[in-house]
């Protein structure tokens, strides 16, 4: 096994995966690495890997584990280890009940009939981007706002509050800007705020998924507790804001990179569903990876693991396997199957993947509709990304139509 790669591994370029991804996945497809905190972590690289360790329920998330590798210096990793994080059931039917529970929330049907709200929207933020003149920031002006809005209305909570989820999720999802002080604070006051929300939920339901929750009882009448269902709410506000906002910014970044991509959905716009499933399986740039820990010990292509092995999945790296993709370096608008790792694999793939998948369509078909002359307002090369976060992104999609 390679040694003492530092970990995550810088790209060059912002769209592009390091070089180093190649490297790993012909010769050292689980490596040493070196996580932020100083700590050591095994890094997978291959798709068919990490698609076997994200299906393990031996590999947990239980990263507070004494013997588990810190992921940053701020010794709580935030999100990922958090004792919030171990408040929602980890494994087995405890867990799939909390799925069920939450899951009817996000279903493609349900996903369906928000659509022409979100487009309403989308056009809306469009609209505003245009009045303040090119060149504008399709961050800023779309990427950010949008999932804010969304989730806020599936949650049953006032967008007005957005710009104060925005910094909370950041505080949660950064693994090197804050301090603990920081992190703490953050967390206590997103804790009274979402505590406070319930309570009004309670005395006032609406026709929200934290109003459902509450109303299904406690765990005797097959419900959720109290607690559970306040960092169900505050998991789903980090979750479907923060991954969604930074994915529209890179998915229009890559599609305009190349603007015969953006010429070939132009003109034909059945390819939008492919061409969204393509650019999460191309995102170079999608954070950390799923961290787990490993109760007993097992192998992994051939290599030993010993029982508390903190293992880091990469699914961008996975993604790009050509073992599991053919021409896996290259962009194709109309790739059929996609078995792509974006969203995870196994019983912890993500809850909101039809939602993500939703936002991004509807994105994709309101710019194509109003903007169909859109160009990256400078060389894709100057893009940059955010540093430190748990999930990818870049800072600022500048473009001109």
């Amino acid at each position: 096994m390679k040694q003492d790669l530092s970990y995550p591994i810088p790209s060059e370029a912002a769209l592009e995966p390091p070089t180093e991804w190649a490297e790993l996945r012909g010769e050292c497809p689980v490596a040493h690495v070196k996580l932020p905190s100083g700590d050591q972590a095994t890094l997978l690289t291959r798709y068919a890997d990490v698609k076997q360790v994200l299906a393990d329920p031996r590999f947990t998330r239980l990263l507070t584990a004494p013997d588990a590798a810190r992921l940053s210096a701020t010794d709580d990793g935030g999100l990922f280890n958090s004792e919030m994080a171990q408040i929602i059931p980890d494994g087995g039917e405890e867990h799939l009940h909390w799925r069920r529970l939450v899951g009817r929330w996000f279903t493609a049907k349900r996903m369906a009939a928000l659509r022409p709200s979100m487009a309403a929207m989308a056009e809306e933020l469009i609209d505003d981007m245009v009045k303040r003149g090119a060149p504008g920031d399709l961050r800023a002006a779309l990427g950010f706002p949008l999932p804010v809005y969304v989730i806020c209305d599936i949650l049953g909570v006032p967008a007005e509050d957005r710009e104060r989820f925005a910094y909370w999720s950041d505080t949660l999802l950064n693994l090197t800007r804050y301090d603990k002080a920081e992190i703490d604070a953050a967390q206590g006051e997103f804790f009274q705020y979402m505590s406070d929300h319930l309570a009004a939920k309670r005395a006032e339901p609406g026709d929200d998924v934290l109003s459902e929750l509450l109303a299904a009882g406690g765990p005797e009448e097959g419900g959720l507790t109290d607690l559970q269902v306040l960092v169900t709410g505050m998991g789903l506000l980090v979750a479907g804001h923060e991954t969604t906002a930074n994915m529209i910014g890179k998915m229009v970044a890559m599609l305009l990179d190349d603007r015969t991509r953006w010429e070939r959905l132009l003109a034909d716009p059945s390819l939008i569903r492919t061409a969204v499933e393509e650019t999460l399986r191309m995102d170079a740039n999608s954070g950390f990876g799923l961290p787990r820990y490993l109760r007993d010990e097992t192998e992994v292509s051939g290599v030993h693991l010993p029982k508390g092995t903190t293992v880091v999945c990469s699914m961008a790296a996975a993604n790009r396997d050509e073992s599991a993709f053919d021409a896996a370096g290259e962009m194709d608008l109309g790739r059929t199957p996609n078995p792509h790792l974006a969203f995870g694999a196994g019983a912890h793939s993500c809850l909101g993947q039809a939602l993500a998948r939703t936002e991004l369509q509807v994105v994709l078909e309101v710019l194509l509709r109003k903007l169909p002359s859109l160009e990256l307002a400078v060389p894709a090369a100057e893009l940059e990304r955010v540093e430190g976060l748990a999930v990818g992104g870049l800072r600022t999609v500048p473009v001109r139509w």
